[in-house]
């Protein structure tokens, strides 16, 4: 889900699973990370929660980044 921030930028949550641990969080987030628009990415290992934020980036793309490092997207939160 994509909502608008107060700073004019976008905040999308990801469900993301397969990650088990602090190397796993790195590999995402520096996928992530490398999509354009992106300007921050935090990611919660015990939930496997993505929260992603930024202007111009599709969920398309963070998807595909995802499963470029290896993980599975499994839904979309709030």
């Amino acid at each position: 889900m994509t909502v608008a921030t107060n700073e004019g930028t976008d905040r999308s949550v990801f469900a993301v699973s397969g990650m088990t641990c602090g190397s796993c969080v790195s590999s995402v987030s520096a996928a992530i990370g490398k999509v354009d628009g992106v300007s921050g990415v935090d990611v919660e290992l015990s939930t496997g929660a993505v929260t992603v934020s930024g202007t111009g980036f599709t969920d398309q793309e963070i998807r595909d980044a995802i499963e470029r490092a290896g993980y599975q997207l499994s839904g979309t939160g709030s």
